[in-house]
């Protein structure tokens, strides 16, 4: 009788494992086609605002709309002080963030010790990540525009490219030490056994072989900055300009005003008039195409280094 019951408990056992197992997989069956229907919506969704723009932008490109100033005659408006706004912030942010970032990351991972402070300021920067833009705007514009106006010219390009670096340095520090922990430890041991510093194994070993990553994650951190608005217009980034910066004096040209393509678009959209609309749309392709752009140089220098690694 004990050999009896034991044998249907174990039966028993088994038979509840298998209801189990037989629902856990109907549960994934069910989240597997609810996370495809998700991404089918977005995309239907991401290629009708697509088709839209196109449709109501593209007969409005032109050179005519690349190389003009704005005017407030829809027909005479263009976008070229916002264009060249956007390179030029777009090339000090790069310049800014990526330097810092990657140094920041590369001490914090490589160099600093495991310390209470060194766990604080690691997640400091990963709640920065989160911040609203907005808070950054503030912040530049009590920074950058009133107490270091002598530097940076007040509201002016550099302000503009200072505010938006710090909005993405906490991506590119992130990015940048996930990159080295991906790099395994037995290369920094091999290379202590023969004899070289910390300093000549993260230089020769350890940072080409996570350099593609780091880019894979300083080309989202421009993505984030060329879109954004709020902290532009929060630091007084001007919504109607019709002057270059000048070419000949780059000290003064980035300390002057300046418009960004985001900004233009917003300052279009906001008019009654439909032709304005149509600037607008026209606005966002060609900001899709620097971003494409931009991404794309990223990409083949990525590529580059990682063949190269």
């Amino acid at each position: 009788m004990t050999y009896q019951n034991e044998g249907a408990e174990t039966t028993g056992s088994t038979s509840s494992f298998e209801v189990n197992m037989s629902t856990r997989y109907k549960i994934d069956t069910v989240f597997k086609y609810a996370t495809w229907a998700a991404v089918v919506v977005a995309i239907v969704v991401l290629v009708v605002l697509l088709v839209d723009v196109a449709v109501d932008g593209l007969p409005r490109l032109s050179w005519q709309f690349l190389s003009s100033m704005p005017s407030r005659k829809p027909e005479e408006a263009g976008l070229l002080s916002a264009l060249v706004g956007t390179v030029w912030v777009m090339i000090l942010v790069a310049l800014i963030c990526f330097p810092i970032g990657v140094g920041a990351g590369i001490f914090l991972e490589e160099f600093s010790k495991d310390t209470w402070f060194s766990r604080a300021i690691e997640i400091n920067i990963n709640n920065l990540a989160g911040v609203p833009s907005i808070i950054y705007g503030l912040l530049g514009l009590q920074v950058f525009v009133r107490w270091l106006e002598p530097v940076t010219g007040g509201r002016s390009i550099l302000t503009g490219a200072a505010t938006l670096a710090l909005l993405v340095l906490p991506i590119v520090i992130v990015a940048t030490r996930e990159s080295l922990r991906a790099v395994p430890d037995s290369l920094r041991q091999a290379g202590f056994a023969l004899g070289a510093t910390r300093w000549q194994v993260v230089r020769e070993h350890v940072f080409p072989l996570a350099l593609p990553g780091i880019l894979t994650g300083t080309i989202l951190a421009l993505s984030r900055a060329i879109g954004e608005t709020a902290p532009l217009i929060t630091i007084g980034a001007l919504t109607f300009i019709s002057f270059l910066p000048p070419l000949d004096n780059p000290i003064e040209g980035v300390q002057s005003p300046f418009t960004v393509l985001p900004i233009q678009v917003y300052n279009w959209v906001s008019r009654p008039q439909a032709e304005f609309h149509t600037n607008a749309a026209a606005g966002i392709i060609v900001l899709m195409v620097v971003l494409l752009a931009m991404n794309a140089t990223a990409v083949i220098l990525r590529n580059k280094f990682q063949k190269q690694a």
